[in-house]
C-alpha cells in the first residue's frame, strides 16, 4: 500500500483535531474529485511499519480526537490489507478513547457489508468492526454542496458503524447534522 499524505493536525475530516492518512489508489474516478493524483496505486510513498508507528504515536496527545482514513480509496482491497494492522495498533494502544473515521466511495450495505459486495474482502469485516464512522458514497459533482460538513455531495452519508453493526440497520451519525 502507498500513501500520499499525512496531516497531523487536521480539523476538516471528522470531528475535533485529527491525524489524517491519505492512501493512494482509487478505482472510482469521480468527476470533480479533489485529489485525482491519488487514483494511482503507485502514487506517493510506501506505507511502512515505521509510518504506522508514527501515526499511532501522533494520536497520543489528549487534544487529538482520532484518526481519519481517506484517499484515494481506503476500502480498495490492497488498502484494506495495509490499513487493518494500523487500525488494530490504534485500538490496542488507545481502546475506544480515539475515534476512527473512514471515507469511502463504496456504499456501506451493498459494497462493504454484503459478502458479495464489490469491496467486501477477507479484511472488510475486521475493518468495519474497528472504525466508528464511515462516510460512504461516491462524490457526485452534480450534488456538490459546500454547506455540508464532513462530506462533499448530498448523496454521501455519515454512518455510525458500531451502532449499525449492533442493530443490523444503517444508523446515521449525529455528526451528519452538525
Amino acid at each position: 500500500m502507498n500513501y500520499c499524505n499525512i496531516k497531523y493536525c487536521d480539523i476538516a475530516n471528522g470531528t475535533g483535531v485529527r491525524t489524517v492518512l491519505f492512501v493512494s489508489g482509487c478505482t472510482h474516478h469521480c468527476k470533480g474529485c479533489f485529489q485525482p493524483d491519488t487514483w494511482d496505486f503507485d502514487y506517493g510513498e510506501e506505507f511502512t511499519d515505521e509510518v504506522a508507528d508514527k501515526i499511532v504515536e501522533s494520536l497520543a496527545p489528549e487534544y487529538i480526537e482520532g484518526l481519519t482514513l481517506l484517499g484515494g480509496e481506503p476500502m480498495e482491497e490492497v488498502n484494506q490489507a495495509g490499513l487493518l494492522p494500523l487500525l488494530k495498533k490504534v485500538r490496542d494502544r488507545y481502546g475506544d478513547t480515539k475515534n476512527i473515521w473512514c471515507y469511502t466511495g463504496y456504499t456501506f450495505e451493498d459494497d462493504l457489508l454484503d459478502p458479495k459486495g464489490k469491496a467486501h474482502f477477507d479484511t472488510t469485516d475486521g475493518i468495519l468492526s474497528i472504525i466508528d464512522i464511515l462516510v460512504d458514497g461516491e462524490f457526485h459533482l452534480e450534488e456538490k454542496d459546500i454547506t455540508l460538513r464532513f462530506r462533499g455531495s448530498k448523496n454521501q452519508r455519515i454512518i455510525d458503524v458500531k451502532e449499525s453493526l449492533k442493530t443490523g440497520e444503517t444508523v446515521r451519525s449525529a455528526a451528519e447534522n452538525r
